[in-house]
């Protein structure tokens, strides 16, 4: 409680959570009453995490995160780009041959003498 005049107190979080009643559809659909979809962010086409429990099973927010794959080239430009002294570039230079690539043909930053 606030001992300060007109302040408003929090309401209290239960000792444990709320628990609503969804429904199993066809092919395993669980349909999440919609109070807890707002909770939890969850719309249509958001991805779940179903997680076995030793009380049943838990599902919770996913994320997903794009994977990008680099080319071979791509590989080289960073190699190279990223090197700090002459001793570094010489170093990154013979892992792009290692790659089968010229490192006179790929576009990069040299390092300051």
């Amino acid at each position: 409680m606030s001992s300060r005049k007109g302040a408003r107190s929090r309401p209290e979080r239960p000792a444990f959570p709320l628990a609503e009643t969804g429904k199993v559809g066809k092919r395993g659909t669980v349909v999440i009453p919609a109070r807890l979809r707002r909770r939890f962010g969850f719309e249509e086409g958001s991805l779940v995490i179903a997680q076995e429990t030793s009380g049943g099973v838990l599902i919770r927010p996913a994320a997903a995160v794009p994977l990008e794959i680099y080319t071979a080239e791509r590989r080289a430009e960073f190699l190279l780009s990223n090197a700090v002294d002459a001793r570094d570039y010489a170093r990154a230079a013979k892992d792009v041959r290692k790659l089968g690539l010229d490192p006179e043909k790929i576009p990069h930053r040299k390092p300051r003498a």
